[in-house]
């Protein structure tokens, strides 16, 4: 239920979620109490205006993104973590495993180990049954790294977790039956912030390796480099819309972890 409740409530404090239930709320007024009518409309733009800008959406992105920003050289250490989210399963029209979006995450733990930063690969992920069937996240990343032409027996799945907190208590388990000390934990950037006060809350040895980074340097640069940069940067985007609600979504889940204990 508390999985459930995690993943549905914190819809309704997300910009489209604030706009819809605003824009509901001046359809119900608009008659009997057109003031109040106005006001839900007139906040549910703001909300809208200001979560899909670049400006505000860039800069929320940021500061979560680079708070463990990747030392020049990673150490070497006994095993790599990858956290889940970074596929989708072989159904048709698919004709196998695609990447999403966070795809990143497989691709990068493919290029450590070819760099030996770490002799295994530790693939943590369930399937949530409401988010579509299919294999757990785990195997579909089992799949990608063989087919990219890394060894099965360095690869290691913990196909259970269906969040980031169950990723961590399920990998201690591995590691301490395996004695696997230091690791390098592996997940999108805007996701490391949480990911890695879980993993240390559990007593891990981790050291961050984020990949997937929505906002770059060049990124910030350009916002503003002329003026009409400056100007339709402004501009509403679903693009920044989205970064800016995956964001939110972090610091939602943050303080969640955090009234939970879990950090």
């Amino acid at each position: 239920m508390f999985l459930y409740l995690s993943k549905l409530l914190p819809l309704f404090f997300y910009p489209l979620g604030l706009a819809s239930i605003g824009l509901i709320v001046a359809l119900v007024t608009l008659r009997k109490r057109p003031r109040i009518a106005t006001t839900a409309i007139a906040l549910s733009l703001i909300v809208l205006f200001l979560s899909s800008n670049a400006w505000v959406a860039k800069y929320l992105v940021r500061s979560l993104e680079w708070q463990n920003l990747p030392p020049a050289q990673l150490p070497n250490t006994e095993a790599i973590v990858v956290l889940g989210g970074a596929t989708k399963s072989a159904f048709p029209p698919r004709t196998t495993v695609d990447l999403s979006e966070q795809g990143d995450r497989v691709i990068y733990a493919a290029q450590l180990y070819r760099q030996n930063k770490a002799p295994f690969i530790v693939l943590s992920g369930g399937r949530i049954d409401w988010r579509g069937s299919g294999s757990p996240e785990s195997a579909d990343m089992v799949n990608i790294l063989t087919s990219l032409g890394i060894p099965a027996e360095a690869l290691i799945q913990e196909p259970d977790s269906l969040n980031t907190y169950q990723n961590a208590v399920n990998v201690k388990k591995i590691l301490e039956s395996r004695r696997i000390g230091k690791v390098l934990l592996v997940t999108s950037a805007l996701h490391m912030p949480r990911s890695l006060k879980i993993f240390q809350r559990q007593g891990m040895d981790v050291i961050p390796a984020p990949t997937d980074f929505l906002v770059s340097e060049g990124d910030l640069q350009e916002l503003g480099n002329t003026p009409k940069a400056a100007i339709l940067n402004l501009l509403p985007d679903t693009y920044n819309l989205n970064i800016f609600t995956n964001a939110l979504k972090e610091y939602i889940g943050i303080f969640i972890y955090w009234l939970r204990g879990w950090l």
